[in-house]
């Protein structure tokens, strides 16, 4: 099943509440050919605090020092703009509390390599496992980017659709052919998970598969984490995740809501009681949940008048042209549509945002289902942390007739 995640895989860790000693860490770089200028060094130093760090390079050598609460990932940099979208010469490692050398004979830090952290090894040891399938997914990936870097461009030139159309199918056409390489890196991240429990990698391995999970199977992984572990940044964190997962899961009671839909008018689920309801989690830029519409088209066609409902919830809170757009394209007006209710704004700020329905569902990656029955129980997921449509197809057939 393919998903567009709606997460990214670099974040800024959050710390437990209880007070921690924070220990002294050296990170003493040696890269030779590095030209004298300045590099960067981003990492969680702790709580809330995310700390970057430069120091000026000479002839290759550069030395940072701080703090650390326990082992976290550093992000190594020396342009900060490029730094920004994951590119240019930049290196990601484990560090912890301890001296460190980090050593590169070409000049570049994408090239280095970090002794002296125990964590790092575990990272080292997953990254060997994952080196064959990369190997694989590598042109792949950079054909990708250079089609994408060229639709951006289209898009600022502002092409015609029909030339705008022909990028998205041929990028489409890409990520099909990811597909199974991202299927082989998955079960290599589990079979780590299952060898390292105790790992802070995997801690933070676990923070970012975890939503993709049924909720049974992170539970599991989290259940053999130690209760350091569990204490952990990301331990945390996890904890956070299956709580939103259990509650967007078969068996919880779902959340009610009130919201304005496209139309301007005003809907609750409660307004639903004694229906089946399907809340479909999309966005106009989610690929896989613009293919599978046709499909929801004929679902809705074959059992709305038996009582079953859509409700399209969008990630198009900043983009709402692009939102109404994609559903009259789509002609999935049938049904009603409302915005998930995301304000950026208050999230950068780890704000709190009541108004965001995916916060209370577990919902991280685009397209994921949630069917709830007419008591207002929820009795189904499909998509991420779910089962798959054909599981939904089947419930559906149970509960209407085939």
């Amino acid at each position: 099943m393919k998903y567009s995640l709606i997460a990214l895989p670099f974040i800024a860790l959050q710390f437990g509440a209880q007070a921690q000693e924070k220990l002294p860490f050296t990170l003493a770089g040696d890269i030779k050919g590095l030209p004298n200028r300045y590099v960067y060094l981003a990492y969680a130093e702790s709580g809330k605090e995310y700390r970057t760090d430069s120091v000026l390079s000479k002839n290759g050598q550069f030395t940072f020092s701080g703090k650390l609460v326990q082992p976290v990932e550093g992000r190594i940099y020396v342009d900060k703009k490029t730094a920004m979208y994951g590119e240019g010469d930049m290196a990601s490692f484990f560090m912890e509390a301890a001296p460190m050398k980090l050593k590169s004979s070409t000049g570049r830090l994408k090239d280095a390599k970090l002794t002296g952290s125990k964590a790092q090894l575990d990272q080292d040891q997953l990254d060997a496992a994952r080196a064959p399938i990369m190997k694989k997914l590598q042109p792949l990936s950079d054909a990708f980017n250079k089609l994408n870097k060229e639709y951006i461009t289209a898009i600022k030139a502002k092409k015609s659709e029909a030339a705008l159309e022909a990028y998205k199918t041929k990028l489409d056409k890409i990520k099909d052919q990811m597909e199974p390489y991202y299927e082989e890196m998955e079960k290599t991240d589990k079979a780590f998970l299952t060898e390292h429990p105790n790992s802070y990698v995997s801690a933070q391995l676990l923070r970012f598969r975890i939503g993709n999970m049924p909720l049974q199977e992170g539970e599991a992984f989290y259940a053999k984490m130690s209760p350091e572990m569990q204490q952990s940044a990301s331990g945390l964190e996890i904890k956070q995740e299956l709580d939103a997962l259990r509650a967007g899961s078969p068996g919880s009671p779902a959340h009610d809501f009130t919201k304005t839909d496209i139309e301007g008018k005003t809907i609750s689920l409660a307004d639903f009681k004694g229906k089946y309801v399907m809340l479909d989690f999309w966005a106009s830029w989610c690929g896989p949940c613009r293919k599978g519409n046709p499909h929801l088209k004929e679902l809705y066609g074959k059992y709305s008048s038996k009582g079953f409902e859509i409700i399209g919830v969008s990630d198009d809170d900043s983009k709402p042209e692009a939102w109404k757009k994609a559903v009259n394209e789509d002609g999935i007006g049938i049904w009603r549509h409302v915005l998930r209710g995301l304000d950026w704004s208050k999230r950068e700020k780890n704000l709190p945002n009541p108004e965001d329905l995916s916060d209370y569902y577990g919902i991280h990656s685009l397209p994921t289902k949630i069917l709830i029955d007419p008591n207002g129980v929820i009795i189904g997921r499909y998509g991420g942390g779910g089962e798959d449509d054909e599981a939904m197809n089947k419930k559906l057939a149970e509960l209407f007739g085939a």
